[in-house]
């Protein structure tokens, strides 16, 4: 049914732009609007206003036709989508985070995050010392450092 529809719509698309092309412009342009036999337009079968007469109706009725066929298709592609987002498929279910304390951790605190920072510029004393391979933090100056390699 959604090919079908879509078929249609393309044809009316081509059809309206071919109908409006035809129309007499100001400047004259492609229009069917002139009588005269050498201007090319549609000879004695048509005088200019009967020709733009014609064709306005053609293009009300081509326009409307690729109105219709633009809901359809956009109510035929919500009943396909149905309630799922596109969000919904591009975000990865993530697994809940593990809730077992260290046991080391005594004061009931959220367990602190492992983050490695590139070691200081020589000279710096930002380090407070530790053991080797702990991370240390420095309250007054905020940054997580590792230790100094000894």
């Amino acid at each position: 049914m959604e090919n079908v529809v879509l078929s249609i719509h393309l044809i009316l698309a081509l059809l309206l732009i071919g109908v409006v092309l035809l129309q007499r412009s100001e400047g004259g342009g492609l229009g069917m609007g002139s009588s005269n036999s050498s201007g090319g337009g549609v000879g004695g079968l048509m005088t200019g206003r009967q020709a733009a007469n014609a064709l306005t109706r053609v293009t009300w009725v081509l326009a409307a036709g690729f109105f219709a066929t633009s809901v359809t298709l956009t109510v035929l592609a919500a009943q396909k989508a149905g309630s799922s987002s596109v969000l919904d498929s591009a975000a990865p279910e993530q697994s809940a985070p593990a809730e077992s304390a260290p046991a080391n951790d005594t004061t009931g605190s959220t367990p602190s995050l492992d983050v490695v920072m590139p070691p200081p510029a020589s000279g710096s004393d930002s380090s407070t010392g530790g053991n080797a391979g702990e991370t240390t933090t420095d309250t007054q100056s905020g940054p997580v450092t590792p230790p100094a390699a000894n």
